[in-house]
């Protein structure tokens, strides 16, 4: 039995996605096929018997091994709850000598969006930068389940902590590399779901050669008032924010402070600020229900 860990800052877990209209959390079906065989070949080489974690990265079609451990992780219980499955029981049975072969296993295949979400404490360490790096910070993790991935997500965020906005300012500023379609169309959900946006002047400027109505906003060091002073007032409801390069990850430093200390909830991430855009426009869905593990598995 093998935990295999996708994570990508807000990780979901679907099935059914078809190679050609693929979202940007999913895989497309040749790349998780590739990653099972992977999976079973180093488990075999490896002669693990029980769990094991097993860390992949993608891009470009190409499939890279980060590292493999032959032991449980922090994802069992959570491929556990996603999947149905005893899989932490099944794997101390199979290395107390039982075969894996008189075990009902389950298809991981679901028809429902599992979302991990990490709780960060930054708050309770004054002076540490909340942006996001390679080392793991995380104290704990939480986890949304819905029919749809925004729904799943927007469940995440409200167990982390996190009260995505329904109304109010939203201040955007991304770097070049992330004013992608994708974002542009992020934009114009808030816009189109009635929030006003602020953006720096690159981003305001990208934003308008799309007819997307923003208003320009100072940075730290372009004078008076500028973002953290509204940050500051309580007038920015929502914090959109990639950065590029050391000197602009330092000038933005305060903004994620600001917003951390204030609750204000922030995003350092296209891929995340597109999913908290999805996640808002889909509390206009319905009403949020919350389905217990036990009535999952009945279902």
């Amino acid at each position: 039995v093998a935990g295999i860990m996708q994570h990508i800052e807000e990780a979901g877990v679907h099935s059914g996605d078809s190679a050609c209209s693929l979202p940007p959390y999913s895989l497309p079906a040749d790349i998780i096929a590739e990653v099972k065989r992977q999976t079973e070949a180093l488990a075999k080489e490896l002669n693990v018997v029980g769990l094991m974690n097993v860390q992949f990265a993608v891009k470009d079609g190409v499939v890279y091994l980060i590292e493999v451990n032959p032991r449980a992780s922090r994802t069992v219980p959570f491929v556990a709850k996603a999947v149905n499955s005893p899989i932490a029981s099944i794997a101390a049975r199979v290395m107390a000598g039982e075969k894996l072969s008189t075990f009902d296993l389950v298809d991981p295949q679901i028809d429902r969006f599992a979302v991990k979400e990490a709780v960060l404490p930054f708050a309770r360490f004054p002076g540490v930068d909340t942006i996001l790096g390679p080392e793991m910070r995380s104290t704990g993790e939480v986890m949304g389940s819905d029919t749809t991935f925004a729904r799943a997500f927007l469940k995440a965020q409200l167990g982390a902590g996190t009260d995505l906005p329904t109304s109010g300012r939203v201040f955007i500023s991304i770097r070049d590399e992330d004013k992608t379609e994708a974002m542009m169309e992020a934009a114009r959900t808030l816009s189109t779901l009635g929030f006003t946006l602020l953006a720096t002047r690159g981003t305001a400027a990208w934003l308008a050669g799309a007819e997307i109505a923003c208003d320009v906003v100072n940075k730290v060091y372009e004078g008076r008032p500028n973002i953290v002073d509204l940050l500051k007032d309580g007038g920015i409801a929502l914090v959109l924010n990639t950065t590029e390069g050391q000197q602009s990850i330092e000038d933005s430093r305060e903004i994620r402070k600001v917003a951390l200390y204030d609750k204000i909830p922030y995003f350092t991430t296209a891929a995340g600020a597109q999913a908290a855009a999805q996640a808002i426009a889909s509390r206009d869905v319905d009403s949020l229900e919350v389905t217990s593990l036990q009535e999952l598995a009945r279902a």
